[in-house]
């Protein structure tokens, strides 16, 4: 029956994008055809419908997407062992997020860095925009700064299209936007798979399908919202990736790779710290408001019935909080996804974080979760929230693609919002799929 809400989620979400189009006379029918044409075309091929049995053609690169994410980790761990020795081992030790975690960042970052000064990353780059480009006819610009986003960061993806970006029109600029939300970064994939790659069988494959998936949902829903009006500068033809490559050889772009991501993540370090932190001090105000109006008397029939029991099976009172809040907001969008009732309470919460805070405080907590969630439920979420669609990306937006284009600066601050939603409907769209699927 859930699989069947999410056709049901998928319209509704394309009908939210259309209901906040700034001309909706002008929206391109056959780009939102081709747009679902695509993802569910990349998620047939590579996952196939796992449900009934059914292998994707090309799933032998999902498990090789997989396999190589692990190997990654594998090798992250030799260089961590090296540097903190004893901590590294799990079971003496336990889990430290900064060990185990933020490593992978560092060195797949560098692994990133080799592929760019190599160019392969350019060609893979521009076979996937070929294929946006082809088949949705939108400006080579776009195409190719969309299919960048699906292997480095919102702040790095436009640098393959630099000179354009000054002359974008407000549609393109746009996409460009969306674009950066609906997706994630290389090297914090890595370290999401590294959370829950014991929870979710298969982890690397599915959080890498989500990216390809979103690149062509990030379009579709862009040109729902701002359709284009104007005749864009690239048109017609695919732009060659013109970002110099700041690197002399192999042994500097990988130095330059660590750099990179030595700052990522610290970055990501500090964030996790201070938001985790910030979460438990909103839930000592909500579980003292929950008190001085009785919450725990009356409100436990609201409360995810998960929660209500411990690992004994024992009923526990559960005090308000932040994330059962955020829950209930968001609760009707994870059933829309194909999420069962009895998990939208937990699932609602994780969206929830992910817009307010960020995708890695989310993708945190749902490994937290993988004893009460199915795994069916952790799979889905785990597309849902594969994208930086957040409030702090659009002060990075604006200071990252703002550096490249000071004039644009203005829209960006304008658009902002709206590329949130947008970003967020491509992940939601994304989920909606993987749902019927798997």
């Amino acid at each position: 029956m859930e699989k069947f809400i999410a056709i049901l989620g998928l319209a509704l979400f394309v009908l939210i994008a259309f209901s906040l189009s700034q001309n909706k006379k002008l929206i391109n029918v056959k780009l939102i055809f081709w747009g679902f044409f695509l993802q569910f075309i990349f998620a047939l091929l590579i996952l196939g419908i796992p449900s009934l049995g059914i292998a994707g053609p090309l799933k032998f690169l999902f498990v090789g997407a997989n396999d190589f994410i692990l190997s990654v980790i594998g090798f992250t761990q030799e260089g961590s062992r090296f540097m903190f020795g004893d901590l590294m081992n799990v079971p003496k030790s336990g889990f430290i997020i900064a060990l185990q975690i933020l490593p992978t960042i560092i060195f797949f970052s560098a692994f990133i860095s080799i592929f760019y000064h190599l160019g392969i990353m350019q060609k893979i780059v521009k076979a996937m925009a070929y294929l946006m480009y082809k088949f949705m006819n939108v400006s080579g610009a776009e195409s190719l700064s969309m299919a960048a986003n699906i292997f480095v960061g919102q702040t790095e993806a436009p640098l393959v299209i630099k000179p354009y970006i000054e002359k974008m029109t407000q549609s393109e600029l746009f996409a460009l936007m969306v674009g950066g939300m609906a997706t994630v970064a290389g090297g914090v994939l890595v370290s999401y798979v590294s959370l829950l790659k014991e929870a979710i069988p298969g982890i690397g494959g599915h959080l890498l399908t989500a990216s390809v998936m979103s690149a062509p949902a990030a379009l579709l829903f862009a040109k729902v919202m701002i359709p284009e009006t104007e005749k864009p500068m690239t048109l017609g033809f695919l732009p060659t990736d013109k970002h110099e490559s700041e690197t002399s050889n192999v042994i500097d772009a990988a130095a330059h790779g660590a750099s990179v991501g030595l700052k990522m993540a610290l970055n990501v370090g500090a964030m996790l710290l201070a938001f985790i932190a910030l979460i438990a001090a909103l839930n000592s105000v909500f579980k003292l408001t929950g008190n001085l109006i009785g919450f725990e008397s009356w409100g436990q029939q609201w409360v995810p019935e998960m929660l209500t029991k411990d690992l004994q099976g024992t009923t526990i009172t559960v005090p308000l909080s932040f994330q059962m809040i955020l829950g209930w907001i968001f609760s009707p969008v994870a059933w829309l996804m194909g999420i069962p009732w009895n998990e939208v309470g937990l699932a609602g919460s994780l969206l929830g974080e992910k817009l307010v805070l960020n995708e890695f405080v989310a993708y945190v907590h749902l490994a937290d979760y993988s004893n009460i969630l199915s795994e069916r439920s952790m799979t889905i979420l785990s597309y849902a929230l594969c994208g930086f669609a957040n409030f702090s990306s659009i002060a990075i937006q604006i200071g990252g693609i703002g550096e490249l284009a000071p004039s644009r600066r203005h829209d960006l601050a304008k658009l902002g919002i709206r590329s949130i939603i947008g970003g967020s409907l491509a992940a939601f769209s994304t989920a909606c799929i993987a749902g019927l699927l798997i």
